[in-house]
């Protein structure tokens, strides 16, 4: 799935922002000039009980709270490896991960602080493109569950 093709296809206003390659969120915040807080950074967490997959997507200046977030879902969540991104998202550069869950079969949690933004950056296929949409526009297109548990990157570290 090409991202900003899928938003197209549904018809979601989105901008292309292209930029030099960065690999992590704050990064591409940095080479975008967009606060952390609106740039949304997508992680593949796997389910420790069953084996199923979720995708999470917090702002670029938190991380997530495994311990909160296992006690949210009720099982025990861990980081997915690179090699998990891959195979589950073919389409993408090694490491790469849309916030689109539902296009690879997979639920997505959203921390509610992104509730904040009129608007959302994130990473798309490729790690020298980002995509920008109303963060109404993500909700209403995803439909992800909405729960807190993200934490600023200073107090969890």
């Amino acid at each position: 799935m090409n991202t900003a093709q899928f938003l197209q296809q549904h018809q979601v206003w989105c901008e292309v922002l292209p930029h030099y390659e960065t690999y992590t969120a704050q990064e591409m915040a940095q080479e975008l000039h967009v606060p952390g807080r609106q740039v949304a950074k997508t992680v593949l967490l796997r389910s420790e009980g069953d084996g199923h997959y979720i995708v999470a997507v917090l702002p670029a200046d938190m991380q997530i709270d495994l311990g909160k977030l296992s006690r949210v879902l009720g099982c025990n969540m861990s980081l997915a490896s690179e090699s998990e991104i891959a195979n589950h998202c073919p389409d993408c550069e090694a490491g790469a991960l849309p916030p689109f869950g539902s296009q690879y079969q997979m639920k997505t949690i959203v921390d509610e602080s992104l509730a904040s933004c009129d608007s959302i950056v994130f990473e798309g296929n490729t790690h020298h493109e980002a995509i920008r949409m109303r963060f109404q526009d993500f909700m209403d297109l995803e439909q992800p569950r909405m729960e807190s548990f993200a934490v600023p990157i200073a107090q969890h570290a």
